[in-house]
Formats: structure tokens, C-alpha cells, sequence
């Protein structure tokens, strides 16, 4: 018999699902499934979770000129 999950359909960038399976690899309890490459379903509760741990890696890993002038500077 067909067994039924609720879920969340994600749609993104390889590269971001690429993010997101790192972020579940931890966890293990954010991925319900790996559709094709642009395609994830996940768990309802973890929504807001894999929304914050994306937010705080694209943020570490993004260039800020104004960052490296005050670094430069010793501000």
C-alpha cells in the first residue's frame, strides 16, 4: 500500500540544493527526498531551519568590499 509523507516541495539552484543536502547530512531529519536537481521535499518543521542555515552560509561565503576596506584600514 502507497504510503503517504507531508512535506514541503523546494525548487532552487543545484548548487543550493548541493547546500541544502550538506546542511541534512548533519541532521539527517530535513531531506524527505531528492526529486531531480532542482527539486528536494522537506520536512514542514525544518522550513525555517534549512531558511536560516542558508541565509548564514551564503553570508559567510559572499565578497564584502566594505568588509576587506575596513580590515585594511584596522577599523
Amino acid at each position: 500500500m502507497p504510503k503517504a509523507t507531508r512535506g514541503v516541495l523546494i525548487e532552487c539552484d543545484p548548487s543550493i540544493k548541493a547546500l541544502i543536502v550538506n546542511i541534512d547530512s548533519s541532521q539527517h531529519n530535513i531531506i524527505l527526498d531528492e526529486l531531480d536537481d532542482t527539486h528536494l521535499m522537506i520536512h514542514p518543521s525544518m522550513v525555517e531551519v534549512v531558511k536560516q542555515k542558508l541565509n548564514k552560509m551564503l553570508a559567510e561565503n559572499t565578497y564584502n568590499p566594505n568588509e576587506e576596506a575596513a580590515k585594511a584600514t584596522g577599523k
